[in-house]
Order: C-alpha cells, then structure tokens, then sequence
C-alpha cells in the first residue's frame, strides 16, 4: 500500500449532534427520534459523517460505530480491501500527512480512548488515553501532534504522534465538537457547542489564546487554504459565522438552511459547502448550501438525502 494516497473519512460527534446533543442533562428530539433511538438509528445504519481527507487517492478510511470497524476502501475499485479490529464505537478519523498512521477516536464506549492505525499493518499499534469523550481529531501540518477534542471533559489532549503519548491537555469551552488547523500549523480551532464560542489555540505552547463568540451550539469548522478565515456552523439560527484568523473576530455570518453541522472548504478556497440536517417539521433541511467564499454569500443550494451530515 503506498502511504502518500490516503482519506479519511469519519463519524465525528460534531456530526452527529442533530440526534446526540445534550445539554444540562436534557434529550434533545429530532425528527421524532428521543436520544436512545437516534443513537440506534446511527448505529444500525452505519452512518458516517465529516470526511477529512489527507494527501492522496489509493485509500479511504471509514469508522464504523455499530461494528466497532474501520473499513479501508480501494478508491480505484471502490470496494473494500480491509477491515480494521481492535476499535471501540469509533467516530473521528485522521491521518497523518505521510500516510503511516490512522487516529480514530473512540467515544461511546467510556474507554476515553484513541486507537492508533498502522496503514502498512492495517492492525492497531497503540491505544492512547486522552480526556472523557474523544470525538474530533485533527492532526498538526507536520505531522508531529494530533488534537483530540473531549467533549464530555472540556478538554484537547495533544498527542506526541512519535511516542503516542498525551503531552499536553487544553481546556477549551464547554462541549467541545469540532476541531481544524490552519495550514502553518500554528493554531487549532475548536468548536464548543454548549459555550457558542470558539476556543484558538496556540499550537507552539498549547494554551488558548483567543475566544471567539459564534453562534447557538457551534460545530463543525473548516479552514481555507490559505489559512485566512475559519468557517464555523451554527445550528441555531442556521448560520456559518466566519472568523479572520488575523484578528480572531467575526467578520461575516451568513444564513443557511436548518440545523446546519458538516462545512468544508474547497482546495482552491472559493467555496465552503455546509450540510443542512434539518430537524422535525423543517421546510429548509435536507440540504447542501453553497457559499461564495469572496463575497460570504449563499449562491446555491442542493437538495440531498435526508438529514445530511458530513462533507
């Protein structure tokens, strides 16, 4: 297997709030669904949200949460080649630049762990403990550290990918979600849900330099390539608010569709296209909205299956 073309492709909690948030202890009821059902409609249909892609095209990596899997797909025959054991209700997914190694957290089992994947191997090689609740994972440019956000603890833990071993850990806002790295490696963003807030961190000394307010129940976040403003979902009202990463303020908020949660960035940076879930009895759900990144617009929108999450 060459290690120069991989994805990744995984469930984040980030992506699955329409039927997981919880805040203050309550159950949030989406689509009719109670938090129990909705987890067991996740797991019986496999559901794979936020995709993250690292620098080629020969592998795909998907969690599987109700199999306790990780799928490796062949992206010339679009079939699977392996199956990855030793993970536990996995969701987030990333994978280093050089393609050696694959990080998936695992969330719901109460192990508060990350596995670490040898992609030559295709077998897990480390178990890491990180903080209660591992969902989004991102990992450093370089390749050096992975960010693991714990939204059950308020926390990152930065993994040393060369020992596999916690080095720092960052609190963050409340219900951390989300988490993306700018291109220099010099900052990490992470959502927090139940703050409506946006924790930056500095990568060089691991310590939240910046605050940032969003929007209600904040989730997923993308980085332009140029690493010049940051795109943050907001489930509620159903907008994207963008960050300038210069100054660490809301520069532009722009309204999409219902209960938006995945976004992500095309490579040349001129749209970000944001998955809108919808929620029970919606009329602006089920859908992609298309943002001009120039002028912060809405300039299309796609209807998709229902209650889209990842992209």
């Amino acid at each position: 297997m060459s290690h120069r073309s991989l994805y990744a492709v995984g469930v984040r909690r980030s992506a699955l709030t329409k039927g997981l948030n919880m805040t203050n202890g309550l159950t949030h009821h989406v689509r009719g669904f109670s938090l129990i059902a909705r987890c067991l409609l996740l797991i019986f249909c496999g559901l794979s949200g936020s995709m993250e892609m690292a620098q080629a095209q020969t592998r795909a990596y998907v969690t599987n949460l109700g199999s306790n899997t990780v799928s490796v797909i062949d992206t010339a025959t679009n079939a699977v080649v392996a199956t990855v054991t030793g993970v536990s209700q996995p969701i987030g997914i990333a994978i280093t630049p050089d393609g050696t190694r694959a990080y998936v957290t695992n969330h719901f089992d109460g192990s508060n762990t990350v596995s670490v994947i040898d992609t030559a191997t295709i077998a897990v090689v480390a178990t890491v403990p990180v903080g209660i609740g591992p969902n989004g994972v991102a990992i450093t440019p370089d390749g050096t550290h992975a960010y693991v956000v714990n939204d059950g603890g308020g926390t990152v833990s930065v993994i040393d990918t060369a020992t596999n071993i916690v080095v720092a850990t960052v609190p963050v806002g409340i219900a951390p979600h989300g988490v993306a790295i700018t291109p220099d490696g010099r900052r990490a963003y992470v959502t927090n849900a139940s703050s409506g807030t946006v924790s930056v961190i500095d990568t060089l000394i691991n310590a939240v330099v910046s605050t940032v307010s969003v929007g209600i129940f904040p989730q997923g976040v993308a980085i332009t390539p140029d690493g010049s403003r940051a795109y943050v979902t907001n489930t509620n009202p159903g907008s994207v608010s963008v960050i300038n990463t210069a100054t660490n303020t809301v520069v532009a908020t722009v309204l999409v569709g219902d209960r938006p949660i995945g976004v992500a960035i095309t490579p040349d940076g001129t749209r970000a296209y944001v998955t809108n879930s919808g929620f029970l009895g919606s009329t602006n759900g089920d859908t992609i909205s298309v943002i001009d990144t120039l002028i912060n617009a809405v300039v299309a929108t796609v209807p998709v299956g229902d209650s889209p999450i990842g992209v």
